[in-house]
């Protein structure tokens, strides 16, 4: 009695596999058309957020000339350019208790009357 070998199926398209025992594909197409849906699903959520955070470092980017390192401007005109406070990297406490927001490098501290100082954070 001959014992034959089960066949082996593409992951991705159900066809039989020829060659190696452990191929799981039957080409690249195959394979990356299966690791993109298994990535797509849970991945929307994340990819809003991070182009949220790109969106907002960019804009406040667009407020520093060359070589400066603080500027000024008020919220109004940050939302008008689609700024969303709602996304922030992280937040850093100085000495006097003062709370600035971050996305990435460039940050900003709330003032008074709805104006902000932005900064960006000096390379280490």
């Amino acid at each position: 009695m001959t014992l034959v070998p089960p066949t082996r199926l593409c992951l991705a398209c159900n066809k039989p596999l020829r060659g190696r025992i452990d191929k799981k594909f039957c080409d690249d197409y195959c394979r990356n058309n299966y690791n993109n849906q298994l990535k797509s699903g849970s991945s929307h959520y994340t990819r809003n957020i991070n182009n949220a955070l790109t969106k907002n470092r960019r804009i406040l980017e667009s407020f520093f000339p060359a070589a400066e390192e603080t500027s000024k401007t008020n919220r109004e005109r940050l939302q008008t350019m689609g700024f969303s406070f709602k996304y922030i990297t992280h937040t850093y406490t100085n000495k006097k208790g003062n709370i600035y927001y971050f996305c990435y490098e460039y940050g900003y501290l709330p003032l008074e009357n709805d104006w902000y100082l932005l900064v960006k954070r000096k390379e280490e």
